[in-house]
């Protein structure tokens, strides 16, 4: 919900951030890489009960993220060459596999150390499917038909109640209480379950 705002206030930064990053042996395929690699870390540090370390990769592996795409753009931008697309479908693969682990890596570490039920974090893997199929299939299909939501990323991203600030702040609060997790996992999956239902609309009406 607020990620297009956020993109604009931290673009500066994040410019700078790139900026001082622009050094040949780092790519953002391998920042890409790295936010893969720390994303599972934080999976099996938290079901391992290791929840600070595991607060600390992730948001370690979210700020990683972030920068692989400025960095691309200023190589292309400096290179006078087109984004081939290369770096997003790799970006969105690991984002992917970082968002399903990390639930699963909260949900064992929940369920072994406070007995948390395994449904609510079920549930937010299901609401989490929703919405990737609604946005990869709507990227499919709009960049197909010349209706590409430009924003400077790979794939046209439809908004939504829940997107990529909401989730940080989310994964971060359930290993911050980890006690409380399966509790913000349950809000969690129907927040995510509405987004998707939204975007599945507002899809469906931007394709029409």
């Amino acid at each position: 919900m607020f990620d297009a705002r956020l993109r604009r206030a931290m673009a500066p930064a994040l410019g700078r951030a790139a900026a001082w990053l622009d050094r040949p042996w780092i790519t953002p395929d391998r920042l890409t890489g790295l936010n893969l690699v720390l994303g599972l870390a934080s999976a099996v540090l938290a079901a391992a009960q290791w929840w600070l370390p595991a607060l600390a990769a992730w948001l370690l592996c979210r700020v990683a993220d972030g920068l692989d795409g400025p960095l691309a753009r200023r190589r292309n931008a400096r290179a006078g060459i087109e984004d081939t697309g290369r770096g997003g479908f790799w970006d969105i693969c690991a984002d992917f596999i970082v968002y399903g682990a990390t639930v699963l890596g909260v949900g064992i570490g929940a369920a072994a150390g406070f007995g948390a039920p395994w449904l609510p974090f079920l549930l937010v893997l299901f609401a989490y499917y929703i919405n990737g199929t609604a946005f990869l299939a709507f990227s499919s299909i709009a960049e197909r038909n010349g209706r590409q939501l430009r924003d400077g990323r790979s794939l046209s991203f439809l908004g939504g109640l829940t997107e990529g600030a909401e989730t940080v702040a989310v994964h971060s609060l359930w290993l911050i209480f980890p006690g409380a997790a399966w509790v913000i996992a349950s809000v969690w999956a129907l927040l995510v379950t509405a987004s998707g239902v939204l975007r599945i609309i507002a899809g469906y009406r931007s394709l029409g």
